[in-house]
């Protein structure tokens, strides 16, 4: 924990703190916002403080006024913090009740939240704080949320001591203070400050409290695949439409509950229980339901599951069709001259005429067979014998062969019977099954609904993949690859852009992506770094469940599951965060997210399919399964029975050519004591990923 700054004495500073909420003050909200202050206040975190008032009222300029009076004239606090009431909203009036108690007004540390706030969302310029002093006590106006209030109170906290001072008189601890920044020397402004430059050197930054969040670009338009969201503190926060601060109501911006300034407190280890992946994988299916139910219009079916059984309504064939191009006979006749009687042809009704003994017909492949005839004798079974004068026309033939009653010949239904069963619920949908909805003539089927998904990478250091790099940036790969994936399974998937490390920015695009999308997919921010804020802002500000963090395998380890419940009652909103090595993102997504789809889809068996495959070298074996990336294929010539898997060499999670040409994902198993390396010949299962 950082020193704490004393005043004269060491007296702790007698300190109120005021919420101001229409909400809060009915008590249909939680006082988030100044539970908060008081705990971090009372911690001796930021300085020695006692909070001697705490309280609540609405947003009223009288009712505001009066709590000041009170706190500064009769209880003679040092200073008094309010929270809420800051923003645009016509119920946000705490500025100008603030200013009208004031005797003097401290623009300076107005100034510093709202530059340390800019550094962070260009939307801060529209909060409208207050602060300066009446007679002995410090009035400081703070943002609504629990988080602005807490990252504004921090960037003035260095100033408060000697500020206490000042109005208490104090001046042996004045004379301190000043002898100190004395001792410091000349303090050097740059000559051209860029819009994020630092004012001040590192040295005079050092005293000023802690530096302000690095900045981040607005927002970037829609037609570049970008939905950046951006922390902005100011607003009240307390669930009411104008308690949300400015930022939200005019961009539809949202403020994250989770902070960023304990980076020192963080866990250190994961407090989520390491799964097996097997138990993960049934994690994700027993809660991927099915969708909804939705009619498919035949040409559009393709790769949709059906909801229900598909019954033909006529035979097929209608009629008795030939199987050949030849002749239809009466079996009974034998061999020997015919007289052809005339012609059917596919597509044609027979002429009427039965064929009668000695006579034939001729007749094309799928056409009916005439009354009389019960066989069909194909063409190179007979000899043309006779024709007309111009010898257009067959007049005999001989039939070479003895033919037998139904030779040749498909009877009514013998394909598919009026009323059968041809393709049954839980089926997908393929070229085949669109051919027999075709042939029995369904054109439209009740099918389960395709999931949206969402995809979104998150990172400071990424870049689209056509910008140049700069110093410490990366261009995204995994975006790219997770939508190549989901549509090569038939999806549409919805790209939601780079998010960058911000709660308030995860939050934003989350929560857009949960009004958009069925499934939503990052990959990122999901291990032990500072920045890596996904799990908080899903559980802190969704309120989603997290089934599980950590799984048993690699790569992947950190691969978290969550999900979000719908007030509609409909199937819950499914959360993957992907971890960001580019192997591990893809790995998991053939291991978790797939399956989610295909499940949701309708598909019954929804897991990749698993083959046999031989090794062709040793392999050393991880503490943890391992999903190896490998090419899988077969040689008929040898005789092979199982595939022969071929290592696609390095196997490090950010070696993106790892997965380069890779069919398959080894399932290799945990090293032990007994067993540390697969010998090469062994056989193991291997994940199916791609065509063979």
């Amino acid at each position: 924990m950082a020193s704490t700054e004393q005043t004269t004495s060491g007296h702790a500073i007698r300190t109120g703190v005021l919420t101001v909420s229409d909400t809060c003050f009915k008590g249909t909200a939680d006082d988030r916002s100044g539970e908060n202050l008081k705990k971090l206040l009372e911690s001796g975190e930021l300085f020695s403080a006692q909070v001697v008032a705490k309280d609540i009222v609405p947003d009223e300029k009288e009712a505001i006024k009066q709590k000041l009076c009170v706190w500064s004239d009769n209880l003679k606090l040092d200073l008094v913090l309010t929270t809420g009431g800051t923003g645009f909203s016509g119920r946000d009036v705490t500025p100008e009740a603030t200013k009208s108690m004031l005797e003097k007004e401290a623009i300076g540390m107005t100034v510093a939240m709202l530059s340390a706030s800019l550094n962070i969302t260009p939307l801060a310029m529209l909060s409208r704080p207050a602060c300066g002093t009446r007679g002995n006590t410090l009035i400081i106006n703070l943002p609504g949320s629990s988080k602005g209030s807490e990252e504004c109170l921090r960037v003035v906290a260095k100033g408060i001591p000697h500020a206490v001072d000042l109005l208490r008189g104090a001046k042996g601890q004045v004379q301190k203070t000043h002898q100190a920044l004395q001792a410091q020397g000349t303090i050097h402004f740059p000559t051209e400050p860029g819009p994020h430059s630092p004012l001040l050197t590192r040295r005079h930054a050092k005293q000023e409290g802690p530096a302000p969040h690095p900045p981040t670009s607005p927002p970037s338009s829609p037609s570049h695949g970008h939905h950046h969201g951006h922390h902005h503190p100011h607003g009240n926060g307390h669930g009411r439409g104008h308690n949300h601060g400015h930022a939200h109501r005019l961009a539809g911006q949202t403020h994250s509950e989770v902070s960023t300034t304990q980076v020192a407190k963080r866990a250190r280890e994961s407090p989520y229980p390491l799964v097996q992946v097997d138990q993960a994988v049934a994690t994700v299916l027993q809660h991927a339901a099915l969708l909804n139910v939705v009619p498919v219009q035949l040409a559009d079916a393709l790769g949709y599951y059906l909801a229900e059984d598909v019954h033909a309504t006529d035979p097929l064939p209608p009629f008795p069709a030939s199987i050949k191009d030849g002749y239809a006979v009466i079996a009974a006749d034998g061999v020997g001259l015919r007289k052809v009687m005339g012609e059917s042809s596919a597509g044609d009704v027979p002429e009427k005429r039965a064929v009668v003994g000695g006579h034939c017909m001729r007749i094309n492949t799928g056409a009916p067979v005439p009354p009389g005839a019960d066989a069909v004798t194909q063409v190179e079974d007979t000899r043309l014998e006779r024709t007309d004068p111009q010898g257009a026309e067959e007049l005999e033939i001989s039939i070479l062969t003895p033919p037998f009653p139904g030779q040749d010949i498909r009877p009514v239904g013998s394909d598919i019977k009026a009323g059968e069963k041809v393709l049954s619920e839980g089926q997908r949908l393929g070229p085949a099954e669109l051919g027999l909805l075709a042939t029995v003539g369904v054109t439209s089927v009740r099918c389960y609904r395709t999931p949206v998904v969402a995809v979104m990478s998150t990172g400071n250091e990424l870049v689209e993949p056509g910008q140049p790099l700069t110093a410490g940036k990366i261009r995204d790969s995994n975006r790219t690859t997770l939508l190549a994936q989901l549509r090569e399974v038939g999806l549409t998937p919805v790209d939601l852009g780079i998010a960058p490390d911000s709660p308030d920015a995860l939050l934003e695009m989350l929560k857009r992506a949960t009004e958009k999308a069925d499934i939503i997919v990052t990959s990122g921010g999901v291990s032990m770094g500072d920045k890596d804020y996904l799990k908080q802002v899903l559980e802190t500000d969704l309120k989603a469940t997290v089934h599980f963090a950590r799984v048993f395998m690699k790569p992947g380890k950190p691969t978290t599951f969550a999900t979000l419940p719908q007030a509609s009652g409909g199937p819950s909103k499914l959360f993957f965060g992907l971890p960001g090595n580019p192997v591990s993102a893809l790995v998991t997504c053939n291991l978790y997210v797939l399956p989610a789809v295909r499940r949701m889809m309708g598909c019954p068996s929804p897991n990749l399919s698993v083959i046999r495959a031989r090794l062709d070298r040793t392999v050393r074996l991880d503490p943890r399964p391992e999903y190896h990336r490998a090419v899988v294929t077969w040689s008929l010539e040898a005789g092979e029975e199982v595939g022969r898997a071929v290592s696609t060499g390095n196997q490090i999670s950010s070696r993106l050519l790892s997965l380069r040409q890779a069919n398959a994902l080894l399932r290799l198993p945990p090293r032990t004591v007994e067993l540390t390396e697969l010998a090469e010949g062994s056989v193991v299962d291997a994940i199916v990923i791609a065509p063979l």
